[in-house]
């Protein structure tokens, strides 16, 4: 059965860490959804490159889409002030939670980790990586300075720069061991 992942896009968010996971997982088959956080579907990044959602959380919440049996992950693109659009959003943190509960994955990046994750309690007794800096917010996790890191359902990584590993990483946990590996050949990334 085809593997489904949520995406969330909020105004500002970083481009390469969403347009990177979007295209990996698209790659190795998983079926990807992009959800404005808006009305619109339209999003601009915090580059000012605009995407276009697949669909918007309204229409997910008016459909009873945003539940975790519709879902195998849901990844958070960092960049701010998307992050910071990510956690003023009061339905997508009981999304979030329900997701972590039901043993899914949620996956975030750059900000992410610190500024949505944390406040939920979801990085508690976690080790976790994310942008430096913000990583000196979360009181309540085990910082690491991996450029991804897995802990049980919880996948978090640094930044831009780390993003085709976070979603190798994501591949592989949702799909089998080495199937990342396989996106990342045929990308050409380059892994330490």
């Amino acid at each position: 059965m085809t593997k489904k992942v949520l995406i969330f896009l909020a105004e500002g968010f970083e481009e390469v860490e969403a347009i990177t996971p979007i295209d990996y997982l698209r790659r190795a088959g998983i079926d990807v959804i992009t959800a404005a956080l808006g009305a619109s579907l339209n999003v601009e990044g915090s580059h000012q490159i605009k995407i276009s959602a697949d669909t918007c959380i309204k229409d997910l919440l008016s459909s009873s889409g945003l539940k975790p049996e519709h879902w195998d992950a849901v990844i958070l693109p960092g960049g701010l002030p998307g992050s910071d659009n990510l956690a003023a959003y009061i339905e997508l943190g009981a999304f979030l939670k329900a997701m972590a509960e039901a043993g899914k994955m949620v996956c975030a990046i750059c900000a992410a980790p610190a500024r949505v994750l944390y406040p939920l309690g979801l990085l508690d007794g976690k080790k976790f990586s994310c942008f430096p800096g913000e990583d000196l917010k979360v009181l309540s996790g085990k910082r690491t300075e991996d450029r991804v890191t897995i802990d049980g359902n919880i996948i978090t990584s640094r930044g831009a720069g780390t993003a085709g590993e976070f979603a190798c990483a994501i591949i592989s946990a949702l799909i089998g061991e080495g199937e990342g590996e396989k996106i990342a050949e045929r990308v050409l990334l380059m892994q330490n």
